[in-house]
């Protein structure tokens, strides 16, 4: 289903600020919010690519963020 080059999907992203793609012709799962529209696979990915830059769910880079500033 997520390697189906004739479906358009979705860039998804989580309260972990951690990105994924969603076929759009689906319900989103819970705690999954849509970004943008509905495009082919390859666009979604290649938004994916440019804008998450850090894998690092977001609870570890504020824990991390902390520390550091605690030092």
């Amino acid at each position: 289903m997520f390697d189906d080059e004739s479906i358009d999907f979705l860039v998804v992203i989580n309260d972990e600020e951690q990105y994924s793609i969603w076929p759009a012709h689906r319900e989103l799962p819970n705690g999954w919010h849509g970004v943008g529209t509905p495009r082919p696979r390859e666009e979604c990915l290649d938004h994916i690519e440019r804008v998450w830059t850090d894998m690092r769910p977001k609870s570890v880079r504020e824990a991390m963020e902390r520390q550091a500033a605690e030092a």
